[in-house]
């Protein structure tokens, strides 16, 4: 039985295929290998000692020092679950009030007519182009004057508007389909009814995108927690990461230890929304 040359193309091709698929599963493993390597680092130094960290003898497994996790806990110097209590509240607040705020901001922006809107819209851009090193000192003596240092509402009511957030809600909102707002209006709603009975029900997937990003930003904060945190009851788990590393001494199986921990909840929190992280930011559209 002879073979026709559309045949002949269809069998290339299906070899083509399956050996494009083979390197690409390759290309996709080695690149997860990679990517994995620093949480492997992380936590093979967090269960070991100082000498194993730092010893010219490297093994690749770690001497499972289980101690490190009361050590760390125990620490006299450093509250560590303190602060771990304070990231939580400080990242998940933030998130909510981001989220409350700019998603407000970005649908006033889209829906809502008035003279002056493009202008406002133009002046939350002009905020993106301002380095934050430019307002952290007025921020500062701002948060001071009202005895906001050492208080959580120091720690997040400054952080609670972005005009870059406010610019996704914006892009995305102008793409809603405009028949469920008015099919609400129709049942009497005003602006307010739709937004929160029609249009946050149905963008779900967007705001956790945002939440998503929103959260680990809020987490990872350094700068901000740092001067406004000045009391050790009132650190971040970022601060208290850095009390490790003294000009004296560095604690390195502390500081893997407390990095392992720190990053559990960022890990969770990704896992449980990463399948919407880039479908809300898709939904954007990122159009005028």
């Amino acid at each position: 039985m002879t073979t026709t040359a559309p045949q002949i193309g269809k069998q290339r091709k299906k070899g083509r295929g399956v050996f494009g698929n083979t390197g690409l599963y390759i290309a996709v493993g080695v690149a997860a290998l990679l990517f994995l390597i620093p949480f492997y680092l992380i936590l093979r130094n967090s269960l070991s000692t100082d000498l194993e960290i730092t010893g010219e003898n490297w093994k690749l497994l770690p001497s499972f020092q289980w101690g490190n996790i009361s050590e760390l806990f125990d620490d006299p110097t450093v509250d560590f679950g303190r602060s771990m209590i304070n990231s939580l509240v400080v990242a998940v607040l933030t998130t909510f009030g981001t989220l409350l705020v700019c998603s407000l901001a970005g649908y006033g922006l889209a829906r809502i007519p008035y003279r002056h809107a493009n202008k406002v819209f133009y002046a939350v851009l002009a905020t993106l182009m301002v380095p934050t090193a430019v307002t952290f000192v007025p921020s500062f003596v701002l948060v001071s004057s009202l005895g906001w240092v050492d208080t959580y509402r120091g720690l997040i009511i400054p952080g609670l508007f972005s005009g870059f957030t406010c610019f996704l809600f914006r892009q995305y909102f102008l793409g809603f389909p405009k028949e469920l707002e008015e099919a609400a209006r129709v049942d009497g709603l005003g602006y307010w009814g739709a937004y929160w009975r029609i249009v946050v029900p149905n963008s779900l997937n967007f705001f956790a995108a945002i939440a998503t990003i929103t959260f680990i930003s809020a987490w990872n904060s350094f700068l901000w927690p740092l001067v406004i945190g000045q009391d050790p009851s009132s650190w971040t788990v970022q601060i208290a990461l850095s009390s490790f590393m003294t000009n004296q001494t560095v604690n390195f199986h502390l500081i893997f230890m407390a990095t392992a921990i720190s990053i559990l909840p960022l890990i969770f929190v990704f896992l449980f929304l990463q399948r919407w992280l880039v479908q809300g930011i898709a939904q954007t559209g990122i159009k005028g």
